[in-house]
C-alpha cells in the first residue's frame, strides 16, 4: 500500500471523495463513524447519512454558496448513522472543481457526539442553532432564513428551554460543547 492511501485509510477523521454529492471513496473511520462499510458507501449518495431530506437540500444550498465563495465550506450539523441515530458532526469540504464545485470535492467528518449531546430539534431549530453559534443576530439569522427578527426571537427561546440555558451566552457554549 502507498503512503497516499495508507494515510486516507488510517487518518482519524472519517474521509471523503464525492463526485456530485455521491461517495466515490470514504476511509474507515468514516465507516465506523456511520457504521458502514466503506466499500458499502461507494457510489452512494451523501443524503444517506443527512438528518433528513431537507437537510441534503439546505445544507446542499448553503454548501454550494460556500464553494462560490471561498472554494471551501464548514459547519457543524446533525447526521444520521446506519441504523437511524442522529448525531453532531463537523464537517470540513474543499472543492476540487471551481467552475463545478459539486463536480469532485474532498470532506471530512469528525464526530462531536461525545461533546456535544443530541438534542431533539426540528429543521428550523437546528437551522438557528446553527447560525446562532457562528455569531449572527436574530435579524441576519431572520435574513438569511427568511423569517421575521421576531420569529428567531421564539426559535431561540425554544432552545434555552431545550437546552436548560439561561441567556444566549450559555446557550451558545453548551450548543458548541465548551465547558461552563
Amino acid at each position: 500500500m502507498d503512503l497516499d492511501a495508507l494515510a486516507f485509510d488510517y487518518a482519524p477523521v472519517g474521509l471523503l471523495v464525492l463526485e456530485n454529492r455521491i461517495i466515490r471513496r470514504c476511509n474507515r473511520h468514516f465507516g465506523e463513524m456511520f457504521r458502514e462499510d466503506p466499500k458499502t458507501c461507494e457510489n452512494l449518495s451523501l443524503a444517506e447519512f443527512y438528518a433528513s431530506e431537507e437537510d441534503f437540500q439546505v445544507m446542499g444550498e448553503r454548501v454550494m454558496a460556500g464553494f462560490l465563495a471561498a472554494g471551501r465550506y464548514n459547519d457543524e450539523r446533525v447526521m444520521r448513522r446506519r441504523g437511524g441515530e442522529l448525531f453532531w458532526c463537523r464537517v470540513r469540504g474543499t472543492s476540487l472543481t471551481p467552475d463545478n464545485p459539486f463536480q469532485r470535492s474532498i470532506w471530512s467528518f469528525a464526530d462531536l457526539s461525545d461533546e456535544r449531546p443530541l438534542v431533539e430539534l426540528t429543521q428550523r431549530e437546528r437551522e438557528v442553532a446553527i447560525l446562532t453559534c457562528r455569531g449572527l443576530t436574530s435579524k441576519e439569522i431572520g435574513l438569511e432564513l427568511g423569517l421575521s427578527y421576531r420569529t428567531v426571537e421564539e426559535y431561540r427561546a425554544r432552545l434555552l428551554r431545550k437546552f436548560s440555558a439561561r441567556k444566549l451566552a450559555e446557550l451558545v457554549a453548551k450548543l458548541s460543547g465548551m465547558p461552563l
